[in-house]
């Protein structure tokens, strides 16, 4: 059975309900992020909203504060799932990298070819984009093999391209990219509107302690530990979020994301993207949301077979590869040690050149052991010395006058005689050599 996308996805992130939601690796985070949320409402809820019932004529307000609550938490629960559940923008990876010939220049790179080597294909670290009348360089990506789009970064911790990256955020368990930027900047907007409900709600509890009873603020805040808690918790929460807030704004209306922000701060470059703030708004908030390029549940097609690459070659060169194949497979089928037997005798072969060339001074001697020796290379591949050979053979010793400083020397007993009528072959003269008595009486 195909697997499908998810199953074989190469990035680090989590899937759930068989790839429907796409989530981090840090997805445990977003488990402490909903108890920090919810379990504060749940103790608004019984210890401020339920005893604010009854200072309010009709309970009608009493219960709108609750419902207001619940309904509010809720939806902040839902952006927090439309942030982290969702794909930010995840550019798919290329199967292979872009091909040699658009990017590679033999002319650039002569360094490349020295020593008639195959060149290494080195490509371009980066490439020049014009964006508003800008040029911007975009990086080329080791890991998803593809040159990133403008605004585009890689996430370290989710292992994935990602279109506009803002930032990866431990608290929603997901990168903040082009597909969800926008339910970002509304969770954590609306995280700091309703820490500033809980805490006004939990003041205006404490003043209405301090009217019935005629207490003083010290003596209701004794009533109420609950608000006196919500308030202190919220009053430090709304310094991340609010600010957080704060922060996002003034980069939707500039059209900046936070990679980019600290990344031209430091670099002192212009920011090509800023066209306006009601322009820049209106990017963000007034545009449909592009739909992800990635189908999760779709099945994995088999990738199709590599084509081999035909080098072009000459005739020569295409008959001596034949006759190179037809030799090996002729070697394979019938063991190279029959081969050997059969095609290359060595000691045939050395009494052939022996009684062919029966004396011719110095050279003949070394001309013969240099045939002894071309015959065992072709036969096994290597040079072998003829003395280890025979000193391995271990039985019928041949002894000769290699070696000898004289013009003649003599056929051993151990060597086949030469047949009758022999005995002065042409172009010998002036060589003296023995025989055997049959030779003689002959």
């Amino acid at each position: 059975m195909a697997k499908r996308v998810y199953q074989v996805w190469k990035g680090s992130n989590k899937f759930f309900l068989c790839g429907r939601l796409i989530f981090g690796p840090d997805v445990r985070s977003l488990v402490v992020t909903v108890f920090l949320i919810v379990i504060p409402v749940v103790i608004f809820c019984v210890f401020v909203a339920g005893k604010l019932l009854h200072n309010f004529p009709g309970y009608n307000s009493g219960y709108a504060i609750l419902v207001v609550t619940i309904v509010y938490t809720v939806y902040v629960l839902v952006l927090l799932l439309l942030t982290s559940a969702r794909d930010p923008g995840i550019v798919p990876r290329a199967p292979h990298p872009p091909e040699p010939e658009d990017i590679f220049d033999s002319a650039n790179s002569p360094a490349e070819w020295a020593g008639g080597q195959t060149p290494r294909i080195r490509l371009p670290r980066t490439k020049d984009v014009t964006v508003n009348d800008v040029t911007v360089k975009v990086k080329y990506c080791d890991t998803c093999m593809l040159y990133r789009p403008p605004r585009c970064s890689h996430c370290s911790i989710c292992n994935n391209c990602v279109e506009r990256f803002d930032h990866h955020c431990p608290w929603v368990g997901q990168c903040i990219g082009q597909r969800n930027y926008r339910f970002f900047f509304m969770f954590v907007s609306s995280c700091t509107l309703l820490c500033i409900y809980i805490f006004a709600m939990s003041a205006l509890y404490i003043k209405f302690l301090m009217d019935d009873d005629k207490h003083t603020i010290w003596q209701a805040m004794r009533h109420t530990p609950a608000s006196i808690v919500l308030m202190i918790y919220t009053f430090i929460t709304v310094w991340f979020v609010g600010g957080l807030t704060l922060f996002h704004l003034y980069l939707i209306s500039i059209n900046q994301t936070t990679y980019e922000n600290f990344r031209y701060r430091c670099d002192n470059k212009v920011n090509p993207y800023n066209e306006g703030i009601i322009t820049n708004f209106s990017a963000i908030f007034c545009t449909n949301i592009k739909p992800s390029q990635n189908n999760f549940r779709a099945k994995v097609q088999q990738e199709a077979s590599v084509q081999t690459r035909v080098i072009p070659q000459s005739t020569d060169t295409r008959d001596v590869i034949g006759d190179l194949a037809a030799k090996v497979s002729i070697d394979l089928e019938a063991g190279r040690k029959a081969a050997m037997r059969d095609e290359f005798d060595p000691e045939r072969e050395g009494h052939e050149e022996l009684h062919s060339r029966k004396s011719n001074g110095p050279d003949t001697v070394m001309d013969i052991k240099e045939g002894y020796e071309d015959a065992f290379t072709r036969a096994i591949g290597r040079p072998l010395s003829l003395e280890g050979s025979e000193a391995r053979s271990g039985s019928h010793p041949r002894h000769s006058s290699w070696g000898r400083k004289s013009g003649s020397w003599e056929i051993t007993p151990d060597l086949p005689a030469l047949p009758p009528g022999d005995k002065a072959l042409p172009g010998n003269k002036g060589v003296a050599g023995t025989a055997r008595p049959e030779d003689k009486s002959s």
